[in-house]
């Protein structure tokens, strides 16, 4: 498990169906991470949302994943509410794809260098361009278009490579979720690079790929309806299901009809 930085105490974390959620918000949330990057503390931060936790409650090593990371950030609004229900009032959504572009700034200007692991065919470059035309001064120092399938050893050891050519600060992942998380959780002690963030569809948002929820259904916990009428075919499976079993474990969670105790192994 990644250490927390000397002087920086480890945030609380809510109880989200045994998934340790870090009961941050954004300031918080870049507060460590620059203090992770000035320490060099190497680590990989999840993003998690409903689809997340889902997947954690038939997984029990990818629910390991995400409690063992540096940070777990409260991705989607239904972590927020149900961190809140449990006292965690200064926790607010750390979503994604603002995260990234909160970091992207914030480094600009400090000299961290970035690299984009990820995306479909011409999607990372994509991104390099139009974040570093947002961003004047930020350092992407390389990408990578994976397989869409694990990588084989061969290819493996030729990411391991190119990153310690370039030795980024941060290396971001936009696969979606398990698929970057297991990722994260293999590579993020071979790579050398301090922090691995995932992102997921941050790369497709920000690279002009896919369209945006409006920020209002965004805050107020919509986003998923305009991602399914977006992407039906694509999305109707993770969130027709998912999301009313949240709901009812979540039930059973606050009623004390089943007991999520956080996975710390």
């Amino acid at each position: 498990m990644a250490t927390e930085p000397e002087g920086l105490t480890a945030p609380p974390r809510a109880n989200v169906l045994g998934v340790g959620v870090s009961a941050i918000n954004m300031d918080m949330a870049l507060r460590r991470i620059a203090h992770a990057l000035e320490t060099r503390t190497k680590g990989y931060i999840c993003v998690t949302g409903v689809h997340g936790v889902s997947e954690a409650q038939r997984d029990r090593t990818f629910r390991t994943i995400l409690n063992r990371a540096f940070l777990n950030t409260p991705d989607g609004m239904p972590m927020v509410w149900v961190g809140r229900l449990q006292g965690h009032r200064q926790m607010a959504r750390v979503y994604g794809p603002d995260l990234m572009l909160a970091v992207c700034e914030y480094t600009a200007a400090r000299g961290h260098t970035h690299f984009l692991y990820g995306g479909a065919e011409g999607v990372a470059p994509e991104l390099r361009r139009r974040l570093e035309e947002r961003f004047p001064g930020l350092k992407i120092v390389g990408t990578y278009t994976p397989p869409f399938r694990p990588l084989s050893a061969a290819e493996a050891e030729d990411l391991v490579r190119r990153v310690a050519r370039v030795k980024p600060d941060i290396v971001w992942v936009g696969l979606s979720t398990p698929k970057q998380e297991r990722f994260m959780a293999e590579f993020w002690r071979r790579l050398d690079a301090t922090l691995l963030i995932g992102v997921g569809a941050a790369f497709d948002f920000h690279a002009g790929r896919v369209r945006q929820a409006p920020r209002w259904m965004q805050q107020s916990g919509l986003e998923w309806f305009f991602r399914l009428c977006c992407e039906p075919r694509r999305l109707w499976r993770r969130y027709l299901k998912n999301n009313p079993l949240f709901i009812a474990r979540i039930v059973g969670q606050f009623t004390g009809l089943r007991r999520y105790s956080l996975d710390e192994v």
